[in-house]
């Protein structure tokens, strides 16, 4: 705010400049203005913006809930939250989410009469939203017992797991856990004497790795597996590759439904959510490359172009790098604009796809941040070094700063971007939360043998099954076949109208 006297008009008030102004816009900062600036952002942003997809944690003590004794309303203390009376705040956040989850919301009146889970007991490790929420009330209105922990450190909505743990879930989950936490979270939901589980749902593998490790005979004792993620299931593969996957597991990320929409659109949406609240950067003339060209690197890069971002893409599939030609995007090696780009984006699913080279070259400024599952894709551990300085500007934003005053904004550290620093469309994830539920009743209600120790894809059926329960949201009215008409496809009226092969 510089009072009028700092003003000098030019050329008959066709342009104005700053008469104090000594230096370019875009010189670099001195240390001590950097400091300044650093501080006094953290400090204004805090309440705004300390949880993007959480209430702020800014007003709790800093005790870690491991070192907690918190019981609901019933007595009962079977759960390691952050704040127990947030539980009110979290039973509105689902209820809100119910009315975007139509499929999930028809499976509970179907299930009335009968329950298709009665009996299973499924461990779970997702991300803790008040979607996934939504899912494991199903899952308990199906007949199913659940404990549940996060797959994510920042992701949590602690309202939501409160809600949960007053609805008698046993979660173990809070948003900021270390990496501790998150080992120790998992292990207290799967290590409980005389409970044993017969179920798994996991996003990214990190559930049943740590079983098939810890506890081998637990593992030998799982029914099924249902896995969500492109991470989880490339771990899935490995184990059944090298013999040692002791049980069926379902591959819920390749199926078309979980692909098609929640790859897509939901990172369509999302990317630029999470890029606003955490840097509230203007989209329109950046220079952006995104990282990988599969379902979500389609839709970030979709939402960035209709933005006006001059996007960038690389790729090492030649079917989805020529996808990326044919979009209107061009097709680079990372080292050739690295220089140049202001925002990169990972969606590989790979590790060490942006590693210390590439930060270093980087321009000043330049945002860096991850949409694939995994933290391994930016190699940020590499930043962890005594010459960089790193300065927390808000919650998950994090400047990491070179000798010579360059900087980067780091976000989530490299997690997650969207459930990490935003919130994501719940009708979308409406569909992928049905398919997990629908695999899970499928391999627990499986006959014996229909699938052996391998990973299978859902049944189309069912794929078709899960987009019908939500077309009637849109009003919207499928054509039928006539008999003449099917028999000239070769197909049945109420289909499958898809091979399984179909992706």
């Amino acid at each position: 705010y510089r009072s009028y006297k700092n003003l000098m008009w030019i050329n008959g008030g066709n342009q104005i400049q700053f008469a104090d102004q000594k230096q370019e816009f875009n010189k670099r900062p001195t240390k001590i203005g950097r400091r300044s600036l650093s501080r006094s952002i953290s400090q204004s942003s805090t309440d705004s913006y300390g949880s993007a997809a959480s209430y702020t944690d800014s007003s709790d003590d800093e005790t870690s809930p491991r070192d907690k004794q918190q019981k609901n309303s019933k007595g009962n203390g079977d759960f390691c939250i952050k704040n127990i009376k947030q539980a009110d705040f979290g039973r509105r956040e689902i209820e809100i989410a119910e009315q975007e989850m139509p499929a999930l919301m028809a499976l509970r009146k179907r299930a009335q009469g009968e329950k298709p889970l009665a009996g299973a007991k499924v461990v779970g490790c997702t991300h803790i939203t008040a979607q996934t929420a939504v899912l494991m009330e199903t899952l308990t209105a199906l007949g199913a017992q659940c404990r549940w922990a996060a797959c994510n450190i920042y992701s949590t909505q602690n309202e939501v797991a409160a809600a949960l743990a007053e609805g008698g879930f046993s979660v173990f989950a809070w948003k900021g856990e270390s990496e501790d936490d998150f080992w120790w979270c998992i292990d207290r939901c799967v290590n409980l004497e005389g409970w044993q589980p017969n179920m798994i749902l996991d996003d990214g593998g990190d559930l049943t790795h740590w079983i098939y490790k810890k506890y081998p005979n637990m593992f030998k004792k799982i029914k099924g597996i249902v896995e969500e993620s492109v991470t989880g299931v490339h771990r899935l593969y490995q184990l059944s590759k090298a013999g040692k996957l002791c049980v069926p597991a379902m591959n819920v990320n390749d199926s078309v439904t979980k692909q098609k929409f929640d790859n897509l659109y939901c990172c369509r949406e999302s990317i630029l959510d999470g890029l606003k609240r955490t840097t509230d950067v203007m989209f329109g003339g950046k220079q952006v490359v995104v990282c990988g060209y599969g379902e979500v690197g389609k839709g970030c890069c979709a939402a960035l172009k209709a933005m006006g971002s001059i996007v960038y893409v690389t790729e090492i599939d030649p079917i989805c790098a020529l996808q990326a030609c044919m979009d209107g995007f061009r097709l680079v090696k990372l080292n050739e604009v690295i220089r140049q780009v202001d925002i990169v984006i990972t969606c590989t699913g790979n590790k060490n796809v942006v590693v210390r080279e590439y930060l270093d070259r980087m321009k000043n400024g330049c945002i860096v941040c991850n949409m694939g599952h995994s933290n391994t894709e930016i190699d940020v551990a590499s930043l962890r070094t005594p010459e960089l300085t790193w300065e927390r500007v808000r919650s998950q934003v994090d400047h990491v700063i070179w000798p010579d005053g360059k900087r980067i904004v780091l976000l989530a550290e490299g997690r997650l971007l969207n459930l990490s620093c935003s919130t994501v469309p719940t009708f979308v994830l409406s569909i992928t939360a049905t398919t997990q539920a629908l695999a899970l009743i499928e391999l627990y209600n499986a006959p014996e043998g229909r699938y052996k120790q391998d990973v299978y894809l859902l049944p189309k059926k069912m794929d078709e099954y899960v987009a019908s329960l939500h077309l009637p949201t849109f009003d919207a009215h499928l054509t039928e076949l006539s008999d003449e008409q099917a028999k000239y496809l070769g197909l049945n009226k109420n289909g499958p109208f898809k091979p399984n092969y179909y992706r």
